[in-house]
This record gives C-alpha cells, sequence and structure tokens, in this order.
C-alpha cells in the first residue's frame, strides 16, 4: 500500500460515520485540499512574480499526486471499491453510460461532476478575460501617457506594435481562457477519483488567484503612510 493509498484510506475512515460509502470521495478532497494549501507560498510567490520558476512549481509538484490518484484507481486495491453515491470512484463515464446510460445513478454522478468542472472553467475563463482586457488598457495607457524619449544617434528604436499585431493580441487574449475547459475532457476519460482531484484543485487555483488579486487591490487602494505591509 502505498503512503498516499494509506492517507486517503485513513481520511475515509474518520469521514464514515457521517457519509457512509461517499466518505473515501469526500477524502480525495480533502487530500487535494491539503496538497494545495501545502503549496499556497509557491503559488503566491508564482503571482508575485518572483521567479519563473516559481510559476511552474505548483503545477508540476501535483503531477506525481494526480499519477498516484490514477494509479490507486486503476490498478486495484483496497480503495478501488468505494463509491461516490452510485458510481465506483474506479469507474469512468463510458462505463457509466453503459450502466444505465447518461441519466442512470452513475451517469447522473458523472453529469454533476461535468457541471460543477464547467461552471469552475467558466469562472476562470470570464477573470481571464478580464484580466487580459484590463491588462491591455494599462499598457494602452501606460504608453499613451509616457513622453516619447529621444534615442541616442546610433541606438536601434524600439519596435512599436502595429494594429495587427495588437488585434492579433486581443484575440489570443480571448482564447486562451478556453483553455480552462479543457478539464471537461480528462475528466471524461479518467476514474472519477481523478476527475475529483480535478475539480477540486482547478476550483482551487480560480478561488486562490482572485483572492490574491482582491488583496492586491486592496493593498494598492491602501494610502501611502511610510509603512510596509506585505498583503500577499
Amino acid at each position: 500500500m502505498s503512503v498516499f493509498t494509506h492517507l486517503v484510506a485513513e481520511l475515509g475512515r474518520l469521514l464514515e460515520p457521517a457519509l457512509a460509502e461517499s466518505a473515501t470521495a469526500a477524502a480525495i478532497v480533502l487530500f487535494t485540499v491539503f496538497v494545495r494549501l501545502a503549496l499556497h507560498p509557491l503559488s503566491r510567490a508564482a503571482f508575485r512574480g518572483a521567479t519563473p520558476v516559481a510559476g511552474c512549481l505548483p503545477l508540476l509538484l501535483q503531477l506525481p499526486v494526480f499519477f498516484l490518484m490514477y494509479q490507486a484507481f486503476t490498478s486495484g486495491g483496497e480503495l478501488l471499491g468505494h463509491r461516490l453515491f452510485a458510481a465506483p470512484l474506479g469507474s469512468r463515464w463510458t462505463e457509466a453510460l453503459g450502466e444505465g446510460g447518461p441519466f442512470g445513478a452513475q451517469g447522473l454522478v458523472f453529469l454533476a461532476l461535468f457541471g460543477a468542472i464547467a461552471v469552475v472553467a467558466a469562472w476562470s475563463a470570464v477573470r481571464g478575460r478580464r484580466s487580459a482586457a484590463a491588462a491591455a488598457r494599462t499598457a494602452a495607457a501606460a504608453a499613451a501617457s509616457a513622453p516619447k524619449k529621444k534615442q541616442p544617434a546610433g541606438a536601434a528604436a524600439l519596435p512599436e506594435l502595429t494594429a495587427e499585431q495588437q488585434e492579433a493580441m486581443r484575440k489570443l487574449g480571448g482564447v486562451l481562457p478556453l483553455l480552462s475547459f479543457g478539464t471537461l475532457i480528462t475528466a471524461a476519460v479518467v476514474p472519477l477519483a481523478a476527475g475529483l482531484y480535478l475539480l477540486t484543485t482547478t476550483a482551487w487555483s480560480v478561488a486562490e488567484r482572485a483572492w490574491l488579486e482582491y488583496r492586491r487591490a486592496r493593498a494598492a487602494e491602501q494610502p501611502a503612510d511610510g509603512r510596509v505591509r506585505s498583503t500577499l
């Protein structure tokens, strides 16, 4: 038994009196929250732009956890027989379709999971588009208000973005947030347990970034009083 399997099994036993058969599913969600709490300092550093590596570490460090989750519910073992309501945690969407169709007992569990992931993805896409639009407006205002500096003789002039390049960047900013819906495709082909992990960690990421942006905006609104205060 791996350490991951042991931890999830123990959490499930603690939650079983209250959640019965769905205790292991709740344990997966709780375990994911513990992982994201441990990674929060790295996520905060990535948001501040401390180092380029800091932006990749939270995602990279989650990959082993996801693979352990996938293996635990595909290779047999103690956790394979547990359920979330009517659906086994080791089952996939295609298997649920064979057990009563999309509106059968198992299919409804997957539809609820897909609906929750779609809501989180839509929230992420809306926030991403707003952030991209705000960044574009800020850059345009800064470029318009900044005085043009005279270039020294022989120095190469900095290239300015053409209208076509600005339009391409605007379109890219509108398309990139839609990539968050790719989680739906992944959740449709992995076991239900892995889908729960994806839902929890994606929701955490969106909520965490919203909170950090809120704290930064509040810090920017505070009057300068000579004291340095950290809000991130």
